[in-house]
């Protein structure tokens, strides 16, 4: 049985995705080969082994997603609710998100700051308009 997805949810799932690769990219930059299985596999109570200064702003890009995402699918699924998906507004802002998190990960990992700004104010801008998209 072959169903139709919203385009808006298969957004939401290239989202985590990316949320996967940051998280994923963040782990394999952090151990930097100081953290030994011992310390991977205790409690990890003392702090993070020394990390290099790419580890440190995934580790950042990594937080800033984890603040964002759940604001981005629940604006998605609201949407969803109310009948209000496959609009141009929801799907142009569920682009917009997802692109400027895709961009945003690689530049903040290089530290090229003013770009990585605007990118992020991107996916902001695209939360904000599937938001919208439920009132309108």
């Amino acid at each position: 049985m072959v169903t139709s997805v919203a385009f808006e949810f298969e957004m939401v799932i290239a989202a985590v995705i990316i949320g996967l690769v940051n998280i994923l990219w963040a782990a394999a930059a952090g151990s930097g080969g100081k953290r030994d299985l011992k310390w991977l596999a205790g409690p990890r109570d003392e702090d993070y082994p020394v990390e290099s200064v790419m580890a440190q702003r995934l580790r950042r890009s990594m937080a800033n997603f984890l603040e964002t995402f759940p604001l981005f699918l629940g604006a998605v699924v609201a949407c969803a609710s109310a009948g209000k998906l496959n609009n141009t507004l929801t799907v142009d802002g569920s682009i917009a998100y997802v692109v400027g998190r895709a961009l945003y990960v690689p530049l903040y990992a290089l530290g090229t700051p003013l770009l990585r700004s605007i990118v992020w104010g991107v996916s902001l801008a695209g939360i904000i308009v599937v938001i919208a998209a439920y009132f309108l």
